[in-house]
């Protein structure tokens, strides 16, 4: 029988392996308009900010990227509550707002956005 020092190790190892192999969160389909600006890549910018950890921030608060002084001075706080509100009409929600999106009319569809996007790190 293998003493301690032989299993703890292997045992070491493969929680190492399943934190490496675990699912990543399932990215709806309609994201793809998102994607089409935005990145979800932590400090990768594209058109728009990057919506890597999104949930919890402020809105025009990321760093490196330039918001619209409507966005900035908006006092949001990323939640599934106003994401969802924004993802409806964000030029309603932000008048001023330079994102060029007339939003997700289908609730289903921006309730999975929403979620999808409350799991980004």
């Amino acid at each position: 029988m293998p003493g301690l020092a032989a299993v703890v190790p292997l045992l070491g190892s493969a929680s190492a392996l399943s934190a490496q192999t675990a699912p990543q969160p399932q990215r709806p389909a309609v994201f793809a308009q998102c994607a089409a600006c935005h990145s979800v890549q932590p400090g990768k910018h594209l058109f728009g900010p990057s919506l890597a950890g999104v949930a919890g921030r402020r809105a025009g608060s990321l760093p490196g990227y330039a918001y619209s002084p409507a966005l900035k001075t908006a006092g949001l706080t990323w939640n599934a509550a106003t994401l969802d509100r924004w993802l409806t009409a964000p030029r309603k929600v932000v008048p001023g707002t330079a994102m060029p999106f007339a939003g997700i009319p289908d609730r289903a569809q921006r309730k999975a956005v929403v979620d999808y996007l409350l799991t980004l790190k």
